[in-house]
């Protein structure tokens, strides 16, 4: 699997919680139950990228790839992303944050028969100020792709997030929306994400609850895996 977490950095996020997303997602690299599952895949690697994103119109961020593929790998996976500053805030834009995760997976030194984004956020797309694209459309384009998006919803401000980014954030085979009550539960809302996507087993002719039409599994076994680099 190649997974590209983008992380919100909008304004509704303050430092202490931005901090505590990026320090949750390190917790989860370092949890033993997330190693093992890496080491129990096909290929016993996954290759990660970290994104951080908020306004349509401002630039993204990223740490890079990072091939982790044992416990040392993962901890310095996770060091890299604890130390990641913060350089991006304003609004929310999940439509081109998502076109901008699309993109990383374009030439980035690894193949596989997955490719997933695992967007996290404490709130809905804000009214555009200049041109941009609506998550409703930018998904259509990880469609394209062959790119999965499963969601995970910080609930402190918005109780029905979930439910928003079902009807119009993810997409995929079997994707999926994690809740966290609040930013101090993410870490484990992350593990638990996290450790679903790895051990992903697909079902026979298993349909999403998103609104949009997707592409149906139609056989039990996975393709062979080839994370690997060129």
């Amino acid at each position: 699997m190649e997974l590209v977490l983008a992380v919100d950095a909008s304004g509704s996020v303050d430092e202490a919680e931005f901090r505590l997303q990026m320090g949750g997602i390190a917790h989860a690299f370092r949890d033993p139950a997330v190693v093992e599952a890496i080491a129990r895949g096909p290929e016993g690697r996954i290759a990660v990228n970290l994104a951080v994103w908020a306004q349509s119109e401002m630039p993204k961020d990223s740490i890079g790839w990072h091939l982790v593929e044992d416990a040392g790998g993962a901890a310095a996976l996770a060091a890299t992303i604890e130390r990641h500053p913060r350089r991006v805030i304003g609004g929310t834009g999940i439509g081109r944050a998502l076109l901008y995760a699309v993109g990383l997976f374009a030439n980035n030194g690894f193949t596989s028969p997955r490719r997933v984004i695992d967007i996290s956020g404490d709130g809905r797309e804000t009214t555009f100020r200049t041109w941009s694209v609506p998550p409703e459309q930018a998904r259509f384009k990880a469609r394209a792709e062959g790119v999965t998006i499963n969601g995970l919803a910080i609930l402190t401000d918005e109780p029905d997030l979930a439910d928003y980014y079902r009807r119009n954030v993810t997409s995929g085979p079997e994707s999926f929306v994690m809740e966290a009550r609040n930013f101090q539960s993410f870490s484990e809302a992350m593990r638990e994400k996290l450790l679903r996507e790895i051990q992903y087993r697909p079902k026979i002719g298993a349909l999403t609850d998103s609104a949009e039409a997707r592409v149906v599994t139609t056989g039990a076994q996975k393709p062979p895996s080839r994370l690997r680099r060129p």
